[in-house]
């Protein structure tokens, strides 16, 4: 009988937390976007799809790719029905 042995190694790079910090924040911005007050809502998708300073580093920080991340938010708000909340589920 062989045995075989596994092991992983996973690297928590030091800019680990920041990253996590920074995902939080663009989590929090997505979720003010979906369920916020009117104004707030609208402050979201103003930082979410025309901010170009701002949320490109706040996006590099967190390791995401901006181009894609704002497609896919596209994409959501295309699907969304007019006057009625935008629901995202898991």
């Amino acid at each position: 009988m062989s045995t075989i042995k596994a092991s992983s190694e996973i690297a928590v790079s030091e800019s680990m937390p920041e990253m996590l910090l920074w995902r939080a924040v663009i989590a929090r911005a997505i979720q003010e976007w979906i369920s916020g007050s009117l104004g707030r809502q609208r402050e979201a998708e103003q930082y979410l799809f025309e901010d170009n300073r701002d949320f490109l580093v706040v996006c590099g920080c967190a390791g995401m790719d901006v181009g894609r991340l704002r497609s896919r938010l596209a994409h959501l708000r295309a699907q969304a029905v007019p006057g009625s909340i935008l629901v995202v589920t898991a």
